[in-house]
C-alpha cells in the first residue's frame, strides 16, 4: 500500500483532527461553492456530527434524506482519516449494484477528485460469488452446448493458459465482465461453496486471487457489499488458521452505507448450507479413485442414509407459510435420521485417514471431501443438540437446502464488530421509525451510540405525488399495467418477492404495449440492467431487490409502483425475532415494513429538478395500515378505490 500525503498541510501546533475539522470548513464553505454547488444546512450539520464519531472512534448513525450529500460528506472524511492511519477505509454497501454506482462516472468519488484536485486509491472487494472459477468453467464448456458460456470462455487472458511472467498478470473475471449471461448461466461459472480454493492448481492464476491481491493494496478506500464484509468477519479466524491472509485488510474505519440492511447480510453469512445433491457429487470424487471396497460400501449407504434425511427433513418442513425459508420441526424422525447419518460420517472420515496413507485419493479431491463432510457433520450436531438454533429448507428447482442459523446474530455482531474501537458510521436516508433507532440498534447488537436525523432538502410537495390504490389481487396486475401504458417516462416496479415478480411477468406483462423496453432482475448482470434502464426513457424495470441504492435521476425513473407492503416473511429468521419480543407486530414487522417502503419511495426524487408519481397499492389485509403508512409519506397521499 502506498500512503498518499493529506490533502491539507498538518502543522505542529494543530492535532489531526483540529486541522481535518478546518479543512472541511474550507471546502464547504469556501471550495465548492466556488465550484458552482449549492451550500446545503443539512450536509454542514451532519459534517459535524462525522467529525465527533472520527474524533471519538464510535458508533454512529447518520440519517439523512435524500439528496443531503451523505455520500460526499462521509468521502471527505474517511480520506484523510486513511492516510493518517495508514490503514484504508471500508465502505461496505448494502449490494453489489450499489459498489457500482458509487464509483461510476460522474459519481461522488468523481466528483471528490475534480473539484478538490485529489487522486483517490478506491479499489472494489467483491463477494466471491461475483468472480468466474476456472474449474467451474471448464466443466460447463465441456458440454459444448452454450455459445455464450463459450464466449466466456474465449475471454479468458492469455496468461491464464500459458505460461507467461507473474509481471503479466492483471485482475479478470469480475461478473461485470460478462453482463449478457442471466443469473442461472452465471451459477454455473462462478465461485461457490464446493470450490477449495487452498487446494486449487490454478489458484495463482486465477481472477479472484488476483482480484484479491489488488484491492488489499488500496491507499484510500475499499468498497465491498455488505454480504462480503460479513463473509470476512465470519472466515477471518479460520482463514488466519489455514494461513491464509482474512479477505479483507484491517480498516481504518467501517462506512456502512444503507446501514439498515446489515443485520440480512450477517444472516446471510452466519449461516451452514447442505444441499439435496451436493453431497452425492462430492462423493463421486472419491468412487472415481482407486479406492477399498469397504468404502466404497460405507459411501453408498451415507448417500442412501442422507437421501432419507432429507427425506425427514421436507416430511417435516412448513408448506402452509409460502415463504422461501420452510421452517423445520425437530421431529422425532428427523433426529433418529439425523444421528444415523452423522454415525456414518464419522466413520467415513476415519476410513479417509487411512486412504490418504495409502496415496490413492487425489489430494485436491480429498481435501474437498473433508472439508464439506465437516460441514455436514456441524450441521447436524447444531439439528440435533442446539435448541436455540433457526432452522430452514429452501427449494430451487429439483434440489433442497438445509440452511442452519446458530443463534441470533446480534451476539456475534456485538462481540466481533461493534466491540472494535474504529468509527463505525451507518449511512441511509432511512435508519429510524419516526427518529426513533432502537429497531435497528436492538436488531444489531449495538448497545451505545450517536444519532441524527435530517430531512432531505428536496421540496416533495412540488415535485411528488402520491396515490395508494386500495384494491383486490384480481384488479391490481391490469391497474399496473395501465399505468405503465400510459406513463411517458420511466416506471420501477417494486415488488416483495421473486414468486410476485413472476407472477406479473407471467400474468400481465403481455399487456403492456412493445414501445416500451421491459428489463426484469435476474435476466442480466444487474448493473448492466440498471445501465440500459437509466439510458431509456420510458423503459420499464421490475425488480425485487432495489427498493434502496438504486440512483436513476430524470424522466428516466418518474415513476414508482409498488405492488404491495413489504412485510417481512414468515419464515424461521423473522419467526425466532418475533419469538424474542413483547408485540411482533410493533417491534418487528411493522418497522420492517415502513423502512424498506420508505426506501421504495426514495428511488424517485433524486435531485432537485426530478418529478414523478408514486402509486402504493394496498390488498385487503394491507388497509389497516393506512394511517401508518400515511405518516411517513412526504406528501399527503391521493386515495384512489
Amino acid at each position: 500500500m502506498t500512503t498518499k500525503s493529506l490533502p491539507f498541510p498538518l502543522t505542529g501546533d494543530q492535532s489531526f483532527y483540529e486541522a481535518l475539522g478546518d479543512w472541511i470548513g474550507d471546502v464547504f464553505y469556501d471550495i465548492l461553492p466556488e465550484k458552482g454547488l449549492e451550500l446545503r444546512d443539512e450536509q454542514i450539520f451532519m459534517a459535524f456530527q462525522l467529525e465527533q464519531a472520527f474524533k471519538k472512534k464510535s458508533i454512529l448513525f447518520a440519517e439523512a434524506g435524500v439528496g443531503t450529500g451523505k455520500t460526499l460528506a462521509y468521502l471527505l472524511y474517511s480520506i484523510p482519516y486513511a492516510r493518517y492511519t495508514g490503514k484504508p477505509a471500508i465502505i461496505a454497501c448494502s449490494d453489489e449494484t450499489l459498489i457500482e454506482q458509487l464509483v461510476k462516472k460522474d459519481g461522488d468519488l468523481q466528483k471528490i477528485e475534480d473539484l478538490l484536485g485529489l487522486s483517490v486509491d478506491v479499489r472494489l472487494a467483491k463477494s466471491r460469488e461475483q468472480y468466474l472459477c476456472l474449474k467451474k468453467l471448464d466443466k460447463a464448456t465441456s458440454k459444448g452446448d452454450d455459445e455464450e458460456l463459450d464466449e466466456v470462455y474465449e475471454q479468458i487472458p492469455d496468461f491464464v493458459h500459458g505460461n507467461g511472467s507473474m509481471t503479466s498478470f492483471y485482475p479478470y473475471g469480475d461478473r461485470k465482465e460478462f453482463p449478457n449471461l442471466n443469473d442461472d448461466q452465471w451459477k454455473q461459472v462462478n465461485w461457490d461453496s464446493l470450490q477449495d480454493c487452498l487446494s486449487c492448481d490454478v489458484r495463482h492464476r486465477c481472477g479472484q486471487t488476483l482480484n484479491r491481491e489488488h484491492y488489499r493494496a488500496a491507499g484510500d478506500i475499499i468498497i465491498c457489499s455488505h454480504d462480503f464484509y460479513m463473509e470476512h468477519i465470519w472466515t477471518k479466524d479460520a482463514r488466519k488458521r489455514e494461513g491464509q491472509l482474512p479477505l479483507l485488510p484491517e480498516g481504518s474505519a467501517v462506512i456502512f452505507d444503507e446501514g439498515h440492511l446489515l443485520e440480512f447480510a450477517a444472516q446471510k453469512a452466519l449461516t451452514y448450507r447442505t444441499s439435496l445433491s451436493n453431497l452425492s457429487l462430492i462423493l463421486e470424487k472419491l468412487t472415481s479413485n482407486d479406492i477399498r471396497e469397504k468404502t466404497l460400501y460405507l459411501i453408498d449407504r451415507i448417500v442412501e442414509q442422507h437421501d432419507e434425511w432429507f427425506a425427514a427433513i421436507s416430511k417435516h418442513a412448513d408448506y402452509e407459510s409460502g415463504a422461501e425459508r420452510r421452517a423445520i420441526a425437530r421431529h422425532d424422525e428427523v433426529i433418529v435420521n439425523s444421528k444415523k447419518l452423522k454415525a456414518s460420517i464419522d466413520q467415513l472420515l476415519e476410513e479417509l485417514v487411512f486412504e490418504s496413507e495409502l496415496y490413492v485419493i487425489d489430494e485436491y479431491d480429498l481435501k474437498i471431501v473433508e472439508e464439506y463432510l465437516e460441514l455436514v457433520l456441524f450441521s447436524l450436531k447444531l439439528l440435533v443438540d442446539d435448541d436455540g438454533a433457526i432452522i430452514w429448507l429452501e427449494e430451487s428447482g429439483d434440489d433442497e437446502t438445509l440452511v442452519i442459523m446458530p443463534r441470533l446474530v446480534e451476539e456475534i455482531l456485538r462481540e466481533e464488530v461493534f466491540s472494535k474501537k474504529i468509527p463505525t458510521i451507518f449511512s441511509s436516508a432511512t435508519l429510524s421509525v419516526k427518529e426513533d433507532f432502537s429497531y435497528l440498534a436492538k436488531s444489531l447488537g449495538i448497545d451505545d451510540y450517536d444519532a441524527f436525523s435530517v430531512s432531505s432538502p428536496f421540496d416533495y410537495e412540488e415535485n411528488m405525488d402520491v396515490t395508494i390504490h386500495l384494491t383486490d389481487e384480481f384488479e391490481k396486475g391490469e391497474k399496473e399495467a395501465l399505468l405503465l401504458n400510459s406513463h411517458q417516462g420511466g416506471s420501477l416496479l417494486l415488488f416483495n418477492s421473486r414468486e410476485d415478480q413472476d407472477l406479473f411477468r407471467f400474468g400481465y406483462s403481455h399487456e403492456l404495449e412493445g414501445s416500451s423496453s421491459l428489463f426484469f432482475e435476474g435476466d442480466e448482470e444487474i448493473s448492466t440492467l440498471v445501465e440500459k434502464f437509466q439510458h431509456e426513457t420510458s423503459s420499464i424495470f421490475a425488480s425485487h431487490h432495489l427498493w434502496e441504492g438504486l440512483d436513476v435521476p430524470g424522466l428516466s425513473l418518474s415513476q414508482v409502483i409498488i405492488d404491495s407492503l413489504p412485510f417481512p416473511p414468515k419464515d424461521p429468521v423473522f419467526e425466532a425475532k418475533r419469538k424474542h419480543s413483547e408485540d411482533p407486530v410493533h417491534q418487528v414487522d411493522l418497522p420492517y415494513m415502513l423502512l424498506r417502503l420508505q426506501q421504495g419511495i426514495g428511488r424517485l426524487i433524486r435531485t432537485s429538478s426530478d418529478k414523478g408519481s408514486v402509486h402504493i397499492f394496498l390488498g385487503d389485509e394491507e388497509q389497516k395500515w393506512l394511517d401508518e403508512i400515511t405518516a411517513i409519506l412526504p406528501v399527503t397521499p391521493t386515495i384512489a378505490k
